[in-house]
């Protein structure tokens, strides 16, 4: 068995998993999530601002304590898409270093290849189309988990993300309501990204038999939809998602202010600046693939994060082929 600890920096927001993993099995004991906003403002300056920083930084900095306390040994920590295209993301990699982290700033491919690792695990010999929908990227990633072997036969980053959306095409209100012009632009940004991906697909000769997201948008429409106060893991994990529902609750958003969407029972208040450009993300997901639902997942990047660093820790072969550097946390 090995006990590995996890923290990924996403661009709204960062997590901790610590798990135990034996046997090509997760356990967690411990898992966190806090919306930091890492990538606010990076649409229109194209840094990382320094609010934004020291709120990653307090925030990791008690993942470190956490993962102690849990009795990880070892931990290892990732950055997505922000992180990628900021300008100054050396910054923050060093300052989570002096937390005796080795912060990895990782493509988009290999984003998408930990997300499919953790999300197969519920699909074995089923052939799905995954979508890791966050804060300023989607990566989509077709394939199958046939007897413990991975065939992924396409991984693509796309930057349809909720925080990406929302600074490019929903801001134009200070209020947050949104106008139907802005609206059809963030579809048509949206279907212009997914596109080609789709084109993609279509070639690789294996056809998905379910779509399967996750992130943190994907879960509060679920919550949303429902009323879960307060929130329920159980009830989310494998929920399906119809299009219609998507698409009813996203007119909703669209006439609301943001503080009247911070009051929507099941949506965390840190996230509704930005849940109406994560739902136009997904809506346009659904169009774009043809699928009338959706499956939400909670064994997301996270999930497959553990198993790999469990097996960087054992000295065996990655499952996806990239390495996490892990930091000893004696």
């Amino acid at each position: 068995m090995q006990r590995v600890a996890c923290v990924d920096i996403g661009t709204v927001t960062v997590r901790l998993a610590v798990a135990d993993v034996e046997g090509g099995r997760v356990q967690r004991l411990v898992k966190r999530s806090t919306i930091c906003d890492v990538g606010e403002g990076l649409t229109a300056t194209g840094r990382l601002s320094e609010g934004a920083k020291q709120r990653v930084r307090t925030c990791v900095a008690s993942y470190v304590e956490a993962a102690r306390a849990a009795g990880a040994p070892v931990a290892c920590c990732t950055m997505t898409s922000a992180s990628r295209d900021a300008s100054n993301s050396d910054e923050l990699v060093a300052s989570l270093q002096a937390l005796g982290l080795q912060p990895q700033v990782i493509p988009g491919e290999v984003e998408g290849m930990l997300t499919f690792l953790g999300v197969a695990q519920d699909y074995p010999n089923t052939p799905i189309l995954i979508a890791d929908n966050g804060g300023g990227s989607t990566e989509l990633a077709l394939g199958i988990l046939s007897d413990g072997a991975l065939d992924v036969r396409l991984v693509r980053s796309t930057n349809v993300g909720c925080r990406r959306v929302t600074e490019r095409f929903l801001s134009e209100r200070a209020d947050g309501v949104a106008t139907a012009e802005a609206l059809r632009a963030a579809h048509d940004f949206a279907a212009q990204e997914y596109a080609p991906v789709m084109e993609l697909i279509r070639a690789c000769y294996m056809v998905p038999e379910r779509l399967v997201a996750c992130g943190g948008t994907v879960t509060s429409l679920v919550a949303m939809d429902a009323q879960l106060v307060p929130y329920d893991s159980s009830y989310v994990h494998l929920h399906a998602l119809p299009r219609a529902v998507v698409e009813r609750i996203e007119a909703q958003l669209a006439g609301m202010t943001v503080a009247q969407r911070a009051e929507v029972p099941g949506l965390q208040p840190e996230r509704a600046p930005v849940i109406l450009g994560g739902t136009v993300a997904i809506s346009e997901l659904l169009a774009q693939t043809g699928f009338d639902q959706l499956t939400v997942s909670e064994s997301d990047l996270l999930f497959g994060l553990s198993l790999t660093a469990a097996a960087c820790a054992a000295g065996v072969e990655s499952p996806v082929g990239w390495r996490p550097t892990l930091a000893s946390l004696g």
